[in-house]
C-alpha cells in the first residue's frame, strides 16, 4: 500500500500571495501619506495673501469713536475694517441669502453650485453662472485674475485654505472689508459712508440692496454716473430677497421707489494735523485720537474766521488741553490748508516764545525763596554784562512789586530774577519737564539771560505742556493724544509746589483786561483766566496762552514763513482769541479747576535778594544812552560821558580808542571830529562793560 503524502497548511502562512497584499496596501498608504503630505507643505508654502486685508485707510477718531479724518491706501483706495459688530445684522444675513445661501453649512466650495454652474458652463463654453461661495469670491478679492475656468480652480483651492485659516465670521469681516463699490470704494463701511454719509449700522431696504448688488458688477452699477443700472440691480436683488422670504414683499415695492444717492459724500476732514501724526504713528486702522470732534469742529471753524481780519499772509494755530489728563481736545495746525503755509502743522513749529516763559521764572523764584507776589524790585535801566534790556514800550517804572512786574510783563525785573536763578538752571530745570528748549549756540555753550525774552525756541506743544503744568498744580506731564493712554498723570515732573502754581496763577489772573472786555469778576458764568501774552523780536511771533474751567488754550499768530509782522504784538492779536475759545468752554461748561484770589500774605522781601552775593552791578552809561541822535552845534565843547554802577574806576573808549580825563573838569569829554556813527563803550575795574552805538548830527 502506497503511502501519500498530503502537505498542511500551517497557521501564519507567509505565501508569495499573501506578501504581495501587503506591499500593495503599504504602498497605497505611502501615496496617500506622500499626497497629504505634499497638500499640507503646498498649503504652507503657498498660503492665501490674507496681509492684503491689512492694507486699510488711516482712520482717526475723536475719544467717541466719531470719524475725523481718514487717509486714502498708498494705492488711493478707501478702504476701512469691517467689524460685524457694527454692521447691520440683518444686512448681513441678506447678504448670505442673495451670495451663499450655504455658507455656513460648507467649506469654501458649494459642490451642489459647483454641480450646478458646471453644468451650463460646458454648454456654453465660459463660466456663465457663478459657483462662487462668499469665501472664494473673498480669493478672488484678494487675488485678482481673469475670470476663466482655470482661475476658478485657484479660487476653490485658496478658498479651502481660506476657509483652514479663518473661522466664517472671519471669512464675512473679510469680504465686507474688500468688496467692490465702485471707483476707489472698497468694503461696506467705505461705501455706507460715501453714498449713504452714514454708517452701516442701520441700513434701510433700499440701502441694504443697493450694497449687495454693487459688488457683481461695481463700475457699471455705480449710482452716481449710471442710475438707470443701478436701479435695475437694485430691484433685481429685492426681488431675491422677496422671494428668499427675507424680506417683505410690500417693503421691497417701497425700497424699489427709494431714491438713488445722486454723487458722493466727502469724508470727515478734521484735526489734518494731528490726524496725519497719529495716522503715521500708528498702525493703518482705526486710532481713536483724544480730541472732541465737537470742540475741534467749532474751534477750526473760530480760528479761521478769526484770521480773515489779516491781510499780510498771517495765519496760526490753536490747542486746547484737558488740565486733569493732559489730554488734547482740539488741535489747529493753521487757519486752512489752502493758506499759506496750511499745510505745515504750527503747533510743532519752533518759534520764540517772547514773554510766555516769565510765569515760570518767578516761579522757580518763589520756590527758592528770592521773591513773593510783594517783593519790590527796581525797574531801571541796567545791564547784566553785556545784556541790557528795555521794556517793550521803552520806559521804566522804577520801584515795582513783582505781581505787577510779571501782570505788566516788565522785562528788566524777569530779566534780574532769571539772572538770580541762573539761566543755565532755568533752561535745566525746563528741560528736565519735558521741554526741548532750544538755545542759540554760544562761545560758551550756556543758556543766556535773553531766556526771558525769547532767546529760546519752543512750540506752541510745550506752551501748552507748561501751562496745563501750571494749571495742574505745578506738575508737568507730556500731552496726551491717544484715547487708550488718557488717565491722570502718574509720573508727572513736580517744576514747583501746588502752592506756587497757584499764586503765579493768582497773579496772572489778575492781569489788566483786554480793552473791551469786561474782567471775568464782574461777569456772569465767566471763568478767571490766569493768563500771559508774548511778542518775539521783530513781530515775527504772537503769543497768548492760559488756563481756566479745567483748560490749557495756547494760541499762536504769525507768518507761516517766520516774516515780521510789525504791530502784531501777543495782547493785541493772540488774546483775543484766547478769550473767544475760553469763552466758548464756558458755554460748554468748563467751570473745573476755578482760579483763586489769593492776597499774598507773605512778607515783603527786599530787591536786593535778587541780586546775587557780593556782586555789584556793571557799569551802564546813562549818556548817551544807545541808539540815540546827539546834535553837535558850531563851537561846542563835546559831551560829558556820564554812567551809573561798576567796580572801581570806569574807562571810557571811543571807537576803540580810550578818552582822557579832562584836568579841568575831572570828567570824560568826548569831542566828536566829526558827524557819523560812534561806538562808545566804558569799562569798570573788575572788566564788565556797557556799550552804546551812537550818530552824531553837526550843525
Amino acid at each position: 500500500m502506497l503511502a501519500v503524502d498530503t502537505p498542511s497548511v500551517a497557521f501564519g502562512d507567509t505565501s508569495p500571495a499573501s506578501g504581495g497584499g501587503e506591499s500593495a496596501i503599504r504602498r497605497l498608504a505611502l501615496v496617500f501619506l506622500a499626497f497629504v503630505f505634499s497638500i499640507v507643505a503646498l498649503d504652507l508654502l503657498f498660503p492665501p495673501p490674507l496681509e492684503r486685508a491689512r492694507e486699510l485707510s488711516p482712520l482717526v477718531t475723536d475719544r467717541n469713536g466719531q470719524w475725523l479724518h481718514a487717509f486714502a491706501t498708498p494705492e488711493g483706495r478707501w478702504r476701512f475694517e469691517a467689524d460685524l459688530d457694527e454692521i447691520d445684522s440683518l444686512f448681513v444675513s441678506r447678504v448670505i441669502a442673495v451670495e451663499d445661501q450655504r455658507f455656513y453649512a460648507h467649506w469654501g466650495v458649494d459642490p451642489l453650485a459647483v454641480l450646478r454652474a458646471g453644468v451650463t458652463s460646458a454648454r456654453s463654453g465660459r463660466i456663465v453662472s457663478g459657483a462662487s461661495t462668499i469665501t472664494m469670491q473673498t480669493a478672488r478679492l484678494l487675488e485678482p485674475r481673469e475670470r476663466t475656468i482655470g482661475a476658478k480652480l485657484v479660487e476653490m483651492l485658496r478658498a479651502l485654505q481660506i476657509e483652514r485659516r479663518l473661522s466664517k465670521r472671519e471669512i464675512l469681516e473679510l469680504y465686507l472689508t474688500l468688496a467692490p463699490y465702485g471707483g476707489n470704494i472698497e468694503g461696506v463701511r467705505a461705501a455706507s459712508r460715501i453714498y449713504f454719509d452714514k454708517e452701516p449700522t442701520r441700513l434701510t431696504d433700499a440701502e441694504q440692496a443697493l450694497l449687495i448688488a454693487l459688488p457683481q458688477a461695481p463700475e457699471a452699477r455705480r449710482p452716481d454716473l449710471r442710475a438707470a443700472a443701478a436701479k435695475a440691480a437694485r430691484k433685481k436683488v429685492l426681488q431675491k430677497l422677496a422671494g428668499a422670504g427675507v424680506m417683505n414683499d410690500v417693503h421691497a415695492v417701497e425700497a424699489d421707489e427709494a431714491r438713488l444717492p445722486a454723487k458722493r459724500h466727502p469724508l470727515p476732514r478734521m484735526a489734518y494735523h494731528a490726524a496725519q501724526e497719529l495716522a503715521l504713528k500708528n498702525k493703518p486702522g482705526v486710532t481713536r485720537s483724544t480730541l472732541d470732534a465737537s470742540l475741534q469742529a467749532r474751534a477750526e471753524a473760530k480760528l479761521a474766521d478769526y484770521v480773515e481780519q489779516f491781510d499780510d499772509g498771517a495765519t496760526a494755530s490753536l490747542l486746547i488741553v484737558d488740565n486733569k489728563t493732559r489730554a488734547v481736545r482740539a488741535s489747529v495746525g493753521s487757519s486752512g490748508l489752502d493758506a499759506k503755509g496750511g499745510w505745515i502743522d504750527l503747533t510743532r513749529a519752533t518759534r520764540s516764545p517772547g514773554s510766555a516763559l516769565k510765569p515760570f521764572i518767578y516761579g522757580l523764584a518763589f520756590e527758592a525763596g528770592y521773591a513773593s507776589a510783594n517783593t519790590v524790585i527796581d525797574d531801571m535801566p541796567r545791564a547784566f554784562g553785556d545784556y541790557a534790556p528795555e521794556n517793550f514800550d521803552r520806559s521804566f517804572r522804577g520801584e515795582v512789586h513783582v505781581r505787577e512786574a510779571l501782570q505788566h510783563s516788565l522785562n528788566v525785573p524777569a530779566v534780574r530774577a532769571l539772572d538770580r536763578i541762573g539761566a543755565s538752571r532755568f533752561a535745566a530745570l525746563i528741560r528736565a519737564a519735558g521741554i526741548d528748549l532750544k538755545t542759540p549756540d554760544r562761545a560758551d555753550k550756556s543758556p543766556g539771560l535773553a531766556l526771558a525774552l525769547g532767546g529760546a525756541g519752543v512750540t506752541a506743544r510745550e506752551i501748552a505742556t507748561l501751562y496745563a503744568g501750571l494749571g495742574g498744580g505745578g506738575e508737568v506731564a507730556p500731552l496726551v493724544w491717544k484715547a487708550a493712554d488718557e488717565k491722570e498723570p502718574e509720573n508727572a515732573y513736580r517744576l514747583f509746589s501746588e502752592d506756587t502754581a497757584a499764586r503765579i496763577s493768582s497773579i496772572l489772573a489778575g492781569a489788566p483786561s483786554l480793552g473791551g472786555r469786561a474782567p471775568a469778576d464782574l461777569t456772569q458764568k465767566a471763568s478767571r483766566v490766569a493768563f500771559k501774552t508774548g511778542t518775539s523780536y521783530g513781530y515775527r511771533d504772537a503769543w497768548a496762552a492760559g488756563h481756566g474751567g479745567g483748560y490749557t488754550v495756547v494760541v499762536w499768530v504769525g507768518r507761516a514763513d517766520g516774516a515780521p509782522r510789525p504791530g502784531s504784538t501777543g495782547r493785541k492779536t493772540a488774546a483775543p482769541l484766547l478769550f473767544e475759545v475760553f469763552d466758548m468752554l464756558d458755554r460748554d461748561g468748563a467751570t473745573e479747576g476755578e482760579i483763586e484770589k489769593i492776597e499774598d500774605d507773605a512778607p515783603v522781601l527786599a530787591m536786593s535778594r535778587f541780586d546775587r552775593p557780593q556782586e555789584k552791578a556793571p557799569p551802564q552809561i546813562v549818556f548817551p544812552r544807545d541808539g540815540v541822535e546827539v546834535f553837535l552845534g558850531s563851537g561846542a565843547r563835546g559831551f560829558s560821558l556820564a554812567a551809573r554802577g561798576g567796580e572801581g574806576s570806569l574807562r571810557w573808549y571811543v571807537n576803540g580808542e580810550p578818552l582822557r580825563i579832562e584836568e579841568t573838569s575831572g570828567r570824560h569829554v568826548w569831542r566828536p571830529a566829526r558827524a557819523g556813527f560812534y561806538d562808545v563803550t566804558v569799562v569798570d575795574k573788575a572788566g564788565r562793560r556797557s556799550r552804546a552805538k551812537v550818530r552824531v548830527i553837526s550843525g
